[in-house]
C-alpha cells in the first residue's frame, strides 16, 4: 500500500485568510484520504508563495519522497505544489520516473503512466497566473503613484 504525504499551502500576508484556507484544505483532504483509503504518513503545511523555487517545507517533502518515505502526494490542486517551472518540473519528473506513484487532488488523479499534457497545462497555467499577478500589481502601483497616492496598505481604522 502506498504511503502519502498531505501537502497544503497558502501564500498571503493576511494571517486570518491563511489560517482559514489551510484549515479548509486540511479538512477536505483528510476526508478525501479517508474516503479513498489513502494512508497519510505526514502532513506538510507551508505558508509561502510558490512563485520561486526554494520553499523549505516543499523541499523537505520532496527529499523524503526521494528517500522512499512516501510514494504519493495528496494536495488540493497541482498549483499548491508548484507555481514555478523548477518545482513543477521536479514534481512531473518524479511522477514520470515512478518515484511518485500517485498524486491525488480534490478533482483528479495523476499517475506515472498518464499523459503528462494535462499536468503540464495545469502547471503552466499556475506559472502564468503568478506572472500576470506580478505584472498587474506593478501596473496598479504605477497608476497609484501617477495619481499621487501612496501605493501601500489602506490606512488602519
Amino acid at each position: 500500500m502506498n504511503r502519502y504525504f498531505l501537502y497544503v499551502r497558502k501564500s498571503t500576508d493576511v494571517e486570518d485568510k491563511q489560517i482559514l484556507s489551510i484549515e479548509a484544505q486540511l479538512i477536505e483532504l483528510r476526508a478525501l484520504a479517508r474516503r479513498d483509503k489513502l494512508d497519510i504518513t505526514e502532513e506538510f503545511v507551508e505558508k509561502r508563495s510558490a512563485k520561486a523555487p526554494g520553499r523549505p517545507i516543499f523541499g523537505d517533502m520532496m527529499a523524503r519522497i526521494e528517500r522512499g518515505e512516501a510514494q504519493g502526494i495528496i494536495c488540493w490542486k497541482i498549483d499548491r505544489l508548484a507555481r514555478n517551472p523548477v518545482d513543477g518540473g521536479q514534481v512531473q519528473w518524479h511522477l514520470q520516473q515512478g518515484v511518485i506513484k500517485h498524486i491525488q487532488t480534490h478533482d483528479r488523479s495523476h499517475y506515472p503512466n498518464d499523459n503528462v499534457l494535462m499536468m503540464s497545462v495545469e502547471l503552466g497555467m499556475a506559472n502564468e497566473y503568478i506572472r500576470q499577478l506580478a505584472a498587474n500589481t506593478a501596473r496598479g502601483m504605477r497608476q497609484k503613484a501617477r495619481q499621487g497616492i501612496f501605493p501601500g496598505l489602506a490606512p488602519f481604522g
